[in-house]
């Protein structure tokens, strides 16, 4: 059975930054990652976006290099990104040896120095990024907004989890830029970050350079932890009309947060219900049945709750109403009799293989870096690979039915018809019509 050991060290400077090495000499490049625990949970209603539009803004300049982000790394043969979801945000760079200090210069001065150069015409700009991303992604791609419909009805409008990290257009409007500054203040500060330097450098080095471009920024208070709570007692049946040509369905349950009790179970689910030809609905609806073109799940853990979404489109000529009932067969032989063993193996095998995938690149998305600091920021420990990956090799038939039981009710969701427009007849029987703005 495979272990996985991670070598790092760790240490806080003073002013509250979490510092994480891992040395790897294999080849002469280091990752640098950064962590900032704030998401869209952070923001509250009618005040969202802040913290997506705030990765776009952190590209754009500060005080000390008021330029774009990207020319000089990229000359110095680096590569670079940045994202941002419901709980943290993140940056990064994977540069050669030479060009640490480039980056961590460049990093600790929008860290300390980025208000100075954030003037009323680039916040504007780049609020009109966004607001015209928003349009791309969303308002104007076949079933961009379902997903926005299906948070809105998870969760109550006083959640954080109500909204999505690109925020509402009214909102996004409607921010000034003295709004904006104060929201940097709050949370883009050494005391509420976590940064992770990875490949081809000395550990001592490491913390010394941390020291020399991040000591001398002064610590902000640390944001107080925000909370909620979301139930659901009885089914909720939602129609939207959307330019699309086939009805699509999504289901939506209320699911544990992450790495709370039955998240891996629910996780190993997904695979198990849809994903890859040899799963459970893939094989009934696509395969055998031919009444759905596509099928898909997944848990969706997040840090202070969940929920499990599975969605399928309809075959040209077929019904939700049957694809759904369809669905429920699968769901109660989930519940009562749970898993096979073969199946159990395979979806282990699986969960350890990304596991392990993941740890094949320093930094990006998801590489070395990257998963020290989820698992510093998210639980206090930046070891906790193989704690996680166990909680996968635990799962068992009969704690993966129990989850299924105990999250996946018929009278605990949400279900979703997105129909071509003029066609709600096209819907699940009662399903109620749901506008996003």
């Amino acid at each position: 059975m495979t272990e996985i050991a991670l070598s790092f060290t760790k240490r806080t400077l003073a002013n509250g930054l979490d510092v994480i090495v891992h040395e790897d000499h294999h080849v002469p490049i280091v990752a640098v990652n950064i962590w900032y625990h704030v998401g869209s949970k952070d923001e509250r209603p009618g005040r969202t976006g802040f913290a997506h539009l705030f990765e776009h803004l952190m590209f754009e300049g500060s005080e000390h290099h008021n330029a774009g982000y990207f020319p000089p790394l990229q000359e110095a043969g680096g590569v670079l990104n940045g994202s941002t979801n419901t709980d943290r945000t993140n940056y990064w760079e994977v540069v050669p040896t030479s060009a640490i200090d480039l980056a961590l210069w460049m990093e600790s001065d929008r860290m300390g120095y980025l208000l100075p150069a954030l003037t009323p015409a680039r916040f504007e700009t780049q609020r009109d990024v966004v607001l015209n991303e928003r349009r791309q992604n969303y308002e104007n791609r076949p079933y961009g907004v379902a997903l926005i419909a299906i948070a809105a009805a998870l969760f109550p409008d006083d959640h954080p989890y109500h909204w999505l990290p690109i925020g509402s257009a009214d909102d996004l409007r409607a921010m000034r830029l003295e709004d904006v500054q104060a929201f940097f203040r709050t949370y883009y500060h050494p005391a509420n970050a976590s940064l992770t330097l990875a490949g081809d450098i000395e550990t001592g080095s490491a913390f010394d350079l941390a020291e020399r471009y991040f000591g001398e920024l002064p610590p902000g208070p640390r944001p107080a932890p925000v909370g909620g709570t979301a139930a659901l007692t009885r089914e909720v049946r939602l129609v939207l009309e959307d330019r699309v040509e086939m009805p699509r369905l999504y289901m939506a349950w209320l699911s544990p947060h992450m790495f709370g009790e039955g998240d891996a179970e629910l996780d190993l689910l997904a695979d198990l219900f849809a994903n890859g030809k040899t799963s459970r609905l893939y094989r009934t609806l696509v395969y055998e049945r031919r009444v759905a073109l596509d099928v898909s799940a997944y848990q969706s853990s997040r840090e202070l709750a969940g929920f499990f979404l599975l969605v399928t489109t309809a075959a040209p000529g077929q019904s939700l109403t049957d694809i759904a009932a369809m669905i429920d067969v699968e769901l109660r032989q989930m519940t009562e009799v749970g898993p096979s063993e073969s199946e159990m193996e395979r979806a282990r095998a699986q969960a350890e293989a990304h596991f392990l995938y993941r740890l094949q690149t320093i930094g990006g998305f998801g590489g070395k870096s990257d998963q020290l600091n989820a698992y510093n920021v998210l639980r206090g420990d930046p070891g906790f690979f193989q704690a996680d990956l166990s909680r996968y090799r635990e799962a068992t038939t009969p704690t993966v039915r129990d989850a299924a039981g105990r999250f996946l009710g018929s009278n605990q969701r949400v279900i979703l018809s997105v129909v071509p427009r003029g066609q709600h007849q096209l819907a699940l029987p009662g399903a109620e019509p749901v506008f996003v703005s």
